[in-house]
C-alpha cells in the first residue's frame, strides 16, 4: 500500500493490472493488454527530442529567418538543454554557429530563435545560463 493510497487518493485496486480474457484462445486464458515492452518504453524515455517544445514565437522565427532544425539539430538542442538542466539552469542561450535559441529549460521549451545577423550586437536578457554547440 502506498502512502496515496493510505490517505485515500488512489484506489487499492487502481493499481492492480487485470489481464483480460482473450476470445481468439482457444481455452480462453488471459493476456496481457499491453503489448508495449518495458524495454520500448524505457527507449522512449531515453529519447529527450520527444521532450523539446518549439513555442509558437520560436515556431514562427524559425520559419521567417530559416533556421535550419532537422533531427540531428533537434537531438543536440536536447542534449544540451539535459546538460544545462543538470546544472540548474533555468532559462538559457544555446549558441550555435549560425543561429541561437533562448530556452526555458524546466519546460524543455524554445521560447525563441535568432539567426546569425541577429545574433551580432545582441543582448541576451533574463538569462542564467549559456552553452556553444559545437559542429
Amino acid at each position: 500500500m502506498t502512502v496515496h493510497q493510505r490517505n485515500g487518493r488512489i484506489p487499492p485496486d487502481a493499481l492492480r493490472q487485470t489481464p483480460t480474457q482473450d476470445p481468439s484462445s482457444p481455452d480462453g486464458s488471459s493476456t496481457d493488454t499491453d503489448e508495449t515492452s518495458f524495454e520500448d518504453h524505457l527507449e522512449a524515455a531515453r529519447d529527450p527530442t520527444d521532450d523539446i517544445e518549439l513555442s509558437g514565437h520560436a515556431k514562427q522565427r524559425i520559419a521567417q529567418r530559416n533556421i535550419s532544425l532537422d533531427a540531428t539539430e533537434r537531438q543536440e538542442l536536447a542534449d544540451a538543454m539535459t546538460e544545462l538542466d543538470d546544472k540548474g539552469a533555468q532559462d538559457a542561450a544555446v549558441l550555435r554557429d549560425d543561429a541561437a535559441f533562448v530556452v526555458n529549460v524546466p519546460s524543455r521549451t524554445v521560447v525563441t530563435a535568432l539567426d546569425q545577423p541577429e545574433m551580432q550586437g545582441r543582448v541576451f536578457t533574463n538569462i542564467d545560463s549559456a552553452i556553444k554547440l559545437s559542429h
